[in-house]
């Protein structure tokens, strides 16, 4: 359950990070079926290969609920209004990833008081892969 949203959130606030397992197979195999993305780049070694790859990789919208998860352990998923992402790199199989997000803005969206938050998923290496922006309801 998300913990109540302080009421003096201000610009600069940081959310608490979350830092993820190792990305292996058995994630991109339980994240494959479930969301219906069985795109065998993903989940099968000899297809990636003969696609000019070393190895699968994770899929994108992985690394974004990863960033949904690190919005609702913040608030409650009734609070997130708009979540935007770009898809900046490739998140490979032994990569930790750690999800951030700052709150950069507070205005009016649709009538509504509520923070602009940027937010990101970074490997081990400081690599970004994917980065974007949630609105989150301060009401």
């Amino acid at each position: 359950m998300s913990p109540a949203l302080p009421a003096d959130i201000q610009v600069g606030h940081e959310l608490p990070p979350l830092t993820l397992p190792a990305v292996d197979r058995t994630t991109l195999a339980l994240f494959a079926s479930p969301s219906g993305d069985l795109n065998p780049i993903h989940i099968d070694l000899d297809f990636a290969r003969k696609s000019g790859l070393p190895d699968v990789f994770a899929h994108g919208m992985l690394g974004m609920a990863w960033l949904g998860r690190l919005l609702t352990r913040w608030v409650p998923q009734s609070r997130l209004r708009q979540f935007d992402v770009r898809f900046q790199g490739i998140t490979h199989l032994g990569d930790v990833i750690t999800c951030r997000g700052t709150v950069v803005e507070i205005a009016e969206l649709n009538g509504e008081r509520c923070a602009r938050v940027e937010v990101s998923n970074v490997n081990q290496h400081g690599q970004t892969r994917i980065a974007g922006e949630a609105w989150i309801s301060l009401a």
